[in-house]
């Protein structure tokens, strides 16, 4: 069941919103110190930056239209962890070693902001930008990013999901540019400015309004996608009413039966042309790490893959009661034994697909 949401707007006493919000399209939708109830009630009657990506099927294995069809609706499985309580604590110092670097001053957005004429489209910028006296000329996006995520901040490279958020800030804001900062494997910082891209800006409103529409206003679930972020929602989304059962008509059950099978089939034969062309790979490799082609790097075979724990006990068994150290872990036998419904609650569901036709 689905229900359906209305836009609300707060309004922001003792002030003209307009002026508060130091935007060309927005005002001030809700100020920086407001409750986390009212953040989230308004975080689900609109578009915000970090919606965008997910709605576009960008979001990788962190959101997906469906994740925000959820969150928009209250029923959001995410509550947080520490790497995004470290990537908010971790702004103000991305901020200063950006301006230290580019030479751009910044300050803290005043709060939520709302385009003046369409009240779905919301965002919340991490720092408005100061190029010049008086009014802020551009907007600031500050992302805490891993280093094996390096290559994809290089010569000036932005992956796709900052870069769209940053275009939505600037769609939202009506400002002509902005900038992306990122704090890459915590010693690195990368920068870069992005020009305002009227195409780009007029096709995230339209995709995102009548998505917005669609889904959010009128209550229509998204139709199923293979995005990595869904499935790893839906394994987790509903509680599992045990033995229950769901009637499927037969000819759709036959047919996404015989598209399962028909997939799996190329899935093992594409992973078999993988693992032949790898093998060559390492034997051409033979005792070395590195495989250079014209000088340059072709490929690496170092040994950084999982351990052989069983062997290593076999051949150093003296090492093995060196290195042993106790641990505390859940005891997970005991949790299903003595607590099954708690069990059954937390666990992850996973799709069977019986040989045997119907």
């Amino acid at each position: 069941m689905t229900t359906t949401i209305e836009p609300t707007l707060f309004d922001v006493p003792g002030g003209d919103n307009a002026a508060l919000a130091d935007a060309p399209t927005a005002r001030l939708l809700l100020p920086a110190d407001a409750s986390r109830e009212e953040w989230l009630e308004v975080r689900r009657a609109g578009i915000g930056g970090s919606d965008v990506a997910g709605i576009l099927g960008l979001g990788g294995k962190y959101t997906s239209p469906r994740h925000v069809f959820e969150e928009k609706h209250g029923r959001s499985t995410f509550k947080g962890n520490e790497y995004t309580e470290i990537g908010t604590e971790i702004e103000d110092f991305i901020a200063h070693m950006f301006t230290k670097r580019s030479g751009v001053a910044t300050a803290e957005a005043p709060g939520t902001l709302v385009h003046v004429e369409r009240p779905w489209q919301r965002v919340n910028v991490d720092r408005y930008t100061f190029e010049r006296p008086g009014t802020a000329s551009g907007l600031l996006e500050c992302k805490n990013r891993s280093e094996y995520q390096a290559d994809q901040w290089e010569d000036g490279a932005v992956p796709d999901a900052p870069a769209i958020q940053c275009h939505w800030g600037m769609a939202v804001g009506g400002w002509d540019h902005g900038f992306v900062a990122a704090l890459v494997g915590g010693n690195k910082l990368r920068w870069v400015r992005l020009e305002r891209d009227e195409e780009m800006v007029e096709y995230l409103v339209d995709y995102c309004g009548k998505w917005f529409q669609r889904h959010v206003v009128e209550g229509i679930e998204p139709p199923a996608d293979g995005l990595e972020a869904t499935t790893n929602l839906l394994a987790k989304l509903w509680s599992v009413k045990a033995e229950t059962i769901a009637e499927i008509d037969v000819a759709k059950a036959r047919e996404l039966r015989a598209r399962h099978a028909e997939i799996k089939a190329r899935e093992k034969a594409v992973a078999d042309e993988l693992r032949l062309v790898e093998s060559e790979m390492k034997l051409l490799t033979g005792e070395n790490e590195i495989a250079k082609a014209g000088g340059k790097p072709a490929w690496t075979w170092k040994g950084n893959g999982t351990f052989a724990s069983k062997q290593f006990a076999t051949a150093h068994p003296d090492l093995v009661e060196k290195y042993t150290r106790m641990v505390p872990a859940l005891d997970m036998d005991r949790l299903k034994t003595e607590d099954p419904e708690v069990y059954a609650k937390f666990r992850a569901r996973k799709l069977l697909v019986p040989a045997k036709g119907i």
